[in-house]
């Protein structure tokens, strides 16, 4: 298959002038400051719901913990900002390889337990992760670690991209319909000589080490970070934004992800109903669509495949 063919060289072109469409109105000044953090804000958990749905969706492994992967990515990356003054992109890098290795090192023991023994055995580590960095004094503790913007939206909006599809890439291989076969049947994947803890492992390092990535991001664009925000809560919101746009669809959890980062920033100004409408909406969701928006389903562009009549007829 060719790398360049038309279908990827009209996505890339879409994508292209959705970058420059949102560079110009900022430089242009036609876009403030909270607009373009609420954009830079969707990339983020965008990269948090596609590595979620990698784990979750397509590999089958309910996972509540990936608000510990994201706050290793941010405090990593941000320690090497700050304390050891390396480049951004080094600290960003560092900080996901580090989330990517605390994923396989907590997997290999966690991912022999199924269901909601293994939602708790993650949530535990959230919460181990947290607690830890609110006691460690060298990055800042309870009162919060300040980190220099330097992220920019070109940063955030290509390294989404990157991370759409390398995740795309890894499902749509043979590593990937193995992950997809143990979701639908273990014991029969098993059967057929796959080694199913083997897939579990590869996908929750992958994901953590994404989620650490966005972490990164996060960190050295909020210029302020604090163990509260990776809570339980955080995890609870990217597993809803994957559920809501469809448990195994990428197309799915991007939706999911825009919809619901989105949906807070317009209700930024009523705080005390901000989860109260979304928890609403997703029982309203389940009961008349409980596979989610998009189901399993991904976006096609067969509109792009256009074919001569003789063709269709089967005649040249």
């Amino acid at each position: 298959m060719r790398l360049l063919n038309k279908k990827n060289a009209v996505i890339l072109l879409c994508l292209f002038a959705v970058y420059g469409i949102v560079e110009y109105l900022f430089v242009t000044q036609s876009l403030n400051q909270f607009y373009m953090m609420t954009l830079i804000l969707v990339c983020i958990y965008i990269i948090l719901a596609v590595s979620q749905n990698l784990i979750t969706g397509f590999t089958g492994q309910l996972a509540i913990g990936h608000a510990g992967f994201m706050a290793i990515g941010a405090y990593m990356s941000a320690m090497v900002v700050v304390k050891f003054q390396g480049s951004m992109l080094v600290g960003i890098i560092f900080g996901a390889v580090l989330a990517g290795l605390a994923g396989m090192l907590i997997g290999i023991p966690t991912l022999r337990l199924r269901g909601d023994y293994l939602a708790i055995a993650t949530l535990g580590f959230g919460e181990i992760v947290r607690i830890t960095f609110l006691n460690v004094d060298y990055l800042g503790g309870a009162t919060g670690f300040s980190v220099p913007k330097t992220i920019d939206w070109t940063w955030a909006f290509w390294l989404m991209v990157l991370s759409v599809v390398v995740i795309s890439n890894f499902i749509n291989s043979s590593h990937g319909r193995a992950c997809i076969s143990v979701r639908e049947n273990e014991i029969a994947a098993e059967a057929m000589g796959i080694n199913t803890t083997k897939y579990k492992v590869m996908a929750f390092t992958i994901g953590a080490m994404f989620a650490g990535l966005a972490g990164g991001i996060y960190a050295n664009y909020m210029y302020f970070i604090q163990p509260t925000t990776f809570n339980f809560w955080k995890s609870f919101e990217i597993l809803a934004m994957v559920v809501l746009g469809g448990l195994g669809s990428t197309t799915g959890a991007i939706v999911g992800a825009m919809i619901m980062t989105i949906g807070s920033a317009l209700l930024a100004g009523y705080p005390e109903f901000r989860m109260l409408i979304i928890a609403v909406l997703l029982i309203i969701l389940m009961i008349f669509r409980p596979n989610g928006l998009m189901g399993n389903k991904e976006l096609k562009f067969n509109f792009l495949n256009f074919k001569k009549k003789g063709d269709e007829n089967g005649t040249t």
